[in-house]
């Protein structure tokens, strides 16, 4: 298993500074290669593609149920046979460490 995905998600209220742009390559050398940072560094996202609207939506379910254990949730695009993943860590206004940890949960789905 990812090392991130044993990892749980610390509250972030702000008061802290988003990773840089050498942390979050850190980070997200270890997610699955499709995952991509922003220019600006301020948020990760993945898309992803099903067979069916079914797969589409037990997916979506899949990851409302990590965002709602590790308390931390993406911004998400649907379609019927599609879903974008995004996240960032609006209290900081860029990424931290739990943008990694959940993405790295959604990689073992």
């Amino acid at each position: 298993m990812n090392q991130l995905a044993g990892k749980k998600c610390v509250p972030c209220e702000g008061g802290v500074l988003p990773l840089t742009a050498a942390q979050a390559a850190a980070l997200g050398g270890g997610l699955h290669p499709d995952w991509r940072i922003a220019a600006d560094t301020k948020s990760l996202e993945r898309s992803f593609e099903f067979r069916d609207f079914y797969r589409t939506m037990s997916f979506v379910n899949a990851v409302a149920h990590i965002a709602n254990v590790e308390d931390h949730h993406p911004d998400l695009s649907v379609g019927y046979n599609r879903c974008r993943v995004v996240y960032r860590t609006h209290s900081i206004g860029g990424l931290s460490e739990n943008d990694f940890i959940c993405a790295a949960k959604i990689d073992l789905l």
